[in-house]
């Protein structure tokens, strides 16, 4: 018996996935090799010089996940982790907070340093948290919460870190490929992202990377790291093996190909003009919404240019209103998570979405449906 589906059409304008350039689809669609295929392994040593580029760094642990963002975070925590360590943690939104779930089934010590939900982690807030556990052994923010559509001081929060001895963890899911992710100048030491952001490849592979002071770490633990399929020395086997890779999973190989047309296609534009494309959609689309009385949350020197989160406007319920977009005009948009569900829509500009014709087409649309 045939199930067919066809995928109905969509403008993602959400918090992600963004949509996908046929160029990227196309590749998607080549002919499967095998994942030791010396072909293939051409592929993967291209894929990490693209990612040294998008990434700004010369890390030679620098690879994509086979898995999505949520193992990125998981891997750079108990590769690093060891039971009985401290971590100091920021939460300002829901993915400070899983960092901290984390980091404690990982048997480690959380410091917690919370603020408010739509507002920057605090540089000295950290500062008075690293004097108070001095013994931590890493620090770890959001660079691009993507709850909240806020963006972190990553620069000065690495600082803080590497005066204090201890590791940094930065995460920038929604931030790789739409605002400066300069991991080298930052001098961070475990970096993750996502595919289905910024970099507008479908969902599934979580680019991740490492400084030396990170792997060193990791070769000095006196446990195992928890989990098998997270072991990173186990995973460099077959992503680094010298001469020849040695098993560990079998790659999604077709979701590589699209990711390596995806970053072809950013270096192509250029980083520094990608950061530029994602700014002005967001001024567009903030003047465009202001118009119709709809407010920011977040502070206009802390947003976030290709996740915006707005109020939901007076007169107007959330999840209805979502459900006329997409329903009406083809347009997803986000809801709030945790304390702002109901509250606010999260609106993304990420990528291959982020366009000045799919601003007009969003404000077109929220003016349509305003009481």
């Amino acid at each position: 018996m045939n199930y067919p589906f066809s995928p109905p059409p969509r403008l993602l304008m959400g918090p992600g996935p963004s949509n996908v350039s046929p160029e990227v689809l196309a590749a998607q669609a080549r002919p499967t090799i095998g994942h030791l295929d010396p072909g293939f392994v051409r592929l993967m040593d291209l894929i990490k010089g693209q990612l040294r580029a998008a990434f700004r760094t010369n890390n030679r642990v620098t690879f994509p996940l086979s898995a999505p963002a949520s193992l990125a975070m998981e891997m750079a925590l108990v590769t690093l982790l060891e039971p009985g360590d401290t971590a100091i943690i920021a939460q300002n939104g829901v993915f400070g907070g899983r960092m901290a779930e984390i980091a404690r089934r990982a048997g480690a010590t959380v410091q917690l340093v919370c603020a408010e939900w739509g507002k920057p982690v605090d540089p000295e807030a950290v500062r008075a948290s690293m004097l108070e556990a001095p013994q931590a052994k890493l620090l770890a923010f959001v660079h691009a919460e993507t709850s909240t559509g806020v963006r972190s001081d990553a620069a000065a929060l690495c600082a803080l870190a590497r005066e204090a001895g201890m590791l940094s963890v930065v995460d920038t899911v929604t931030g790789l490929g739409g605002i400066p992710v300069l991991v080298d100048d930052w001098h961070a030491d475990a970096v993750y992202a996502a595919t289905q952001k910024c970099l507008s490849a479908p969902p599934g592979l979580a680019p991740i990377t490492f400084s030396d002071r990170a792997v060193a770490a990791v070769m000095a633990r006196t446990s195992p790291i928890q989990s098998w399929f997270l072991d990173l020395g186990l995973m460099l086997g077959y992503w680094e093996g010298e001469g020849a890779r040695s098993y560990h999973h079998t790659a999604p190989v077709n979701a590589l190909y699209g990711l390596h047309e995806s970053l072809s296609r950013l270096l192509e534009e250029g980083l520094e003009t990608s950061w530029a494309r994602h700014r002005a959609a967001h001024e567009q689309l903030a003047d465009r919404l202001q118009g119709l009385g709809v407010a920011f949350v977040v502070d206009k020197a802390h947003r976030l240019p290709q996740l915006n989160t707005v109020w939901v406007p007076e007169g107007v319920e959330d999840a209805p209103a979502r459900r006329r977009l997409l329903d009406e005009f083809g347009i997803e948009i986000g809801g709030g998570l945790g304390p702002l569900a109901g509250r606010i829509w999260r609106i993304g500009l990420m990528g291959e979405t982020c366009r000045m014709e799919n601003v007009e087409r969003l404000a077109d649309a929220i003016a349509a449906i305003l009481p």
